[in-house]
């Protein structure tokens, strides 16, 4: 991710969140951290975005009395990381998250801090965003994120000149152009599909589209509300059935097990040629311009996921983070500052900054400086793709809390390897 990221992402187990949310009365939280006075610390996703915040932070301390500080965290440790600090002497100030159930734990232990108090004083930390997305960190009516960085949908990139050289002259638009440019790659050597199966979330990004495409939004939905019965459904089966024919296919090598992401085992894949396609989220761009700007800027092709033929699902549904936000901690001793901070996610400079390196922000007024972007063409399409979703489907692993990321992510890795067939995924994502 970035998960950017996550987006992205890491492991969130039950002995993690036990630890973190139980430790109340032991510390005190955020507020009785042996810290500098004057001094605020902010938990961040750690990857190439990087940039950007550090510059963001900058700009803030060059005129507050309160400084800021940026503790990056490996991506793959994020989530399990910050929930063993949450109530601990180490806690942030702030902390990056991806809304919904990735801070739904923490809400309901009364760490987060409301914001409606601030937004009233300043409605721009509301209006400033489109709804939709300002919506995910919203709990119980309560708003506890501000959106930052930007939407990440999740498309299927490609290496452009080794589809070019295998004579495929364009990404495959359903399906079954999919299945055949699996077996023209395979046949000249190259892995068709690049994936960081070593982190486990680059391959839910297949189930999210695979079922969405198949079911329809509106099975996801479901389950989140509680209905199990959808995971056994024939549309689910159906979605199981097709992710095994494109395994068993080829379509991903045959050591995507010890490949990651987060130390740039995929992207280098695909850049290099070694692979064709790489299913991953927006901040593919960000990663690739910063390991190799010329490679992002002629090479890099990206497109919609396939669409498939008598699926029930809209061919323009889009999965993936809505956005990042930043929350405030409960107990931090400067809340003014932080939310002086989040201000400056609504500012030109941030939306410039993000737009400057492939992120596309999700201010009401982005779309003015998309002629700004480090390639503008890219920052359209991404855009224009958000606005016509009919939906806009949020990662699994952060639609649910994070105590249920481990069961997900071991269910996906294990049906992609084979340890388990589609009855042994089914009953895994009903015991949610």
């Amino acid at each position: 991710m970035n998960k950017n990221g996550w987006v992205t992402r890491g492991l969130a187990g039950l002995g993690a969140l036990a630890l973190g949310l139980t430790m109340a009365g032991c510390s005190g939280g955020s507020g009785s951290a042996n810290r500098p006075e004057n001094e605020i610390h902010i938990a961040m996703y750690g990857d190439a975005g990087n940039t950007v915040e550090q510059k963001i932070i900058d700009t803030f301390n060059a005129t507050s009395e309160v400084k800021v500080v940026l503790d990056k965290i490996p991506g793959a440790e994020y989530q399990s990381k910050l929930q063993t600090i949450m109530d601990t002497p180490t806690a942030p100030d702030i902390l990056f998250n991806w809304g919904g159930g990735s801070i739904k734990s923490f809400v309901d232990a009364d760490l987060v801090l409301p914001l409606d108090d601030f937004i009233k004083e300043d409605p721009q930390l509301k209006d400033a965003f489109l709804p939709s997305v300002f919506d995910t960190a919203v709990i119980d009516g309560k708003a506890y994120g501000i959106p930052m960085r930007g939407t990440q949908p999740v498309m299927l990139f490609n290496n452009s000149k080794v589809l070019a050289e295998a004579g495929i002259t364009a990404p495959p638009a359903t399906w079954e152009e999919l299945l055949e440019d699996v077996k023209i790659l395979k046949d000249k050597g190259i892995t068709p599909i690049a994936l960081g199966a070593g982190d486990r979330w680059p391959t839910l990004m297949w189930f999210e589209y695979l079922y969405d495409r198949v079911a329809g939004d509106g099975l996801f939905k479901k389950a989140l509300e509680g209905d199990t019965s959808v995971w056994e459904s024939e549309d689910s089966r159906k979605a199981l059935g097709m992710l095994r024919e494109l395994v068993d296919a080829g379509a991903f090598g045959t050591n995507f097990d010890s490949v990651k992401f987060t130390d740039g085992g995929s992207p280098a894949l695909l850049a290099s040629g070694k692979a064709g396609f790489e299913l991953m989220g927006s901040w593919e761009y960000s990663t690739q311009q910063s390991n190799d700007a010329q490679f992002a800027a002629e090479v890099l092709g990206y497109s919609e996921f396939p669409k498939i033929e008598g699926g029930k699902g809209d061919e323009n549904n889009l999965v993936g983070n809505t956005n990042n936000f930043y929350s405030i901690h409960k107990n931090t001793r400067y809340p003014e500052a932080a939310r002086d901070f989040l201000k400056l996610m609504y500012s030109d400079q941030f939306v410039q900054e993000q737009v400057g390196i492939g992120n596309l922000p999700t201010t009401t007024n982005t779309e003015k400086f998309l002629d700004k972007a480090a390639d503008p063409e890219y920052a359209k399409y991404q855009f224009n793709l958000v606005k016509e979703a009919p939906s806009f489907q949020l990662s699994w692993d952060q639609a649910y809390p994070p105590e249920a990321t481990v069961t997900i992510l071991t269910a996906v890795s294990q049906f992609f390897s084979g340890q388990i067939d589609e009855d042994g995924f089914i009953k895994a994502m009903q015991s949610l």
